[in-house]
């Protein structure tokens, strides 16, 4: 077996195809190594479109980076023709070792993909040496194409969240298939009000899906989502996740402190203990500055104590008692507030418990939660922190799907 023909083999030439000639160009750092490729004389090529075999009308040259060879950078050479069929004309055909329009062979772009599924994609960018420009065309064709094959004929319960895309207010909402094991993600699209969700119904419908199958629609208090799952989804019971419900009030509990430092000394290591559970992990300077603000009359331990009741109404053991236990919450938290204006923002999360308890009791009766999607945000923001942002939207939604997404095999279809 000669090195040509080894050679070959590795490349996955195949008739008419063969490899024809190597040359080593030491003049440049990297070395580069170019191996022409060319059919024999008077082969015929299948058409494009209806794949008869077709004679060459005429021929162009186009060259493919591979996979390095060794230490070398690795170029493909051949002269690729166009097929006259007499049903559909003169057209480019598409060779064996790259797909139509790329300048990279599949091999490469597969390496390059497993590379992106593990590190920020600069970062491979710079192992594979290429720009980032280049390897994001890779990876959003891809991942697009795969996006496009997601099958969603089965989906009955939906959870949805925004997470940050970059600083600033931008956004991208994140669709997942609560019911699904393993890869949830179902759709990702800029923004985080109504037009995600009229966004999402549109692909729910493009890919086999059906709104009035949605069972279940699992999200947070934002008014604007509760308002779009209503218009887009009429059959959908709506549940509040009680992550979002902790979260008001610990946001809340956060702005009164923030507010009264400007008037009062607060304890010190205050600042991170009333984002914490009580009973939670805390440092020995955590436990005795919540220690100073249970003694105090200060209004932070007011804002403070309502939310450390909200445990006791999550430990209801059914709805009937979560319903009474809300109620007797919300009362009980009014009469501790003070008039004061700087507990307004606590004032702000127990009308918006009281306005939706209808859905957040609906947690007793769901067996879903959103608890996966906040650990996955996690994971997103991870990626974001590790590559210190992406580009734009885009291709932050990218990576999100190559995450997260049920892609299934990226080269199913080129």
């Amino acid at each position: 077996m000669d090195a040509n023909t080894v050679l070959a083999l590795g490349l996955g030439v195949m008739p008419p195809w063969r490899l024809v000639g190597q040359r080593l160009d030491t003049s440049k750092q990297p070395h580069e190594l170019h191996l022409e490729v060319a059919a024999d004389r008077g082969s015929l090529f299948p058409c494009p479109v209806c794949g008869k075999p077709c004679k060459a009308h005429d021929f162009a040259e186009f060259t493919w980076r591979h996979l390095n060879f060794f230490q070398h950078h690795c170029y493909i050479t051949a002269k690729v023709p166009r097929t006259d069929c007499a049903e559909h004309g003169v057209l480019r055909i598409t060779v064996p070792w790259a797909r139509e329009g790329s300048r990279f062979t599949l091999l490469f772009e597969q390496a390059a993909l497993m590379l992106v599924r593990e590190m920020p994609v600069l970062a491979a960018a710079r192992i594979i040496e290429i720009t980032d420009q280049r390897l994001w065309r890779i990876v959003t064709h891809y991942v697009g194409k795969a996006v496009e094959r997601l099958d969603l004929s089965k989906l009955a319960a939906v959870g949805l969240d925004e997470t940050a895309a970059k600083r600033g207010q931008n956004y991208v909402t994140v669709f997942i298939d609560i019911d699904r094991g393993d890869k949830p993600v179902v759709f990702v699209t800029p923004g985080r009000g109504k037009e995600t969700v009229a966004r999402f119904k549109a692909f729910l419908t493009e890919h086999g899906g059906s709104p009035g199958r949605i069972a279940e629609v699992v999200c947070d208090m934002s008014g604007a989502f509760i308002a779009a799952i209503g218009e887009n989804f009429e059959t959908a019971t709506v549940t509040v996740d009680w992550f979002h419900v902790v979260q008001l009030f610990t946001k809340a509990v956060d702005e009164v402190r923030r507010a009264e430092v400007k008037r009062s000394k607060l304890p010190k290591a205050l600042r991170w203990a009333v984002l914490k559970r009580a009973d939670g992990r805390l440092t020995e300077a955590q436990v005795t500055a919540l220690a100073e603000l249970e003694a105090s009359d200060l209004f932070t331990a007011v804002a403070w104590r309502i939310k450390e009741k909200l445990r006791w109404v999550r430990q209801a053991q059914s709805i009937q008692a979560a319903r009474w236990r809300i109620t007797n919450f919300l009362r009980h938290a009014s009469e501790l507030l003070d008039p004061d204006p700087i507990l307004d923002p606590v004032r702000r999360a127990l009308a918006t418990v009281e306005t939706q308890s209808t859905r957040i009791l609906q947690r007793w009766t769901s067996s879903h939660s959103n608890a996966r999607l906040e650990g996955l945000n996690g994971l997103f923001q991870a990626a974001r922190a590790r590559a210190r942002g992406y580009r734009n939207v885009t291709t932050f939604a990218t990576i999100i799907y190559l995450i997260a997404a049920p892609l299934g095999n990226l080269f199913e279809s080129i």
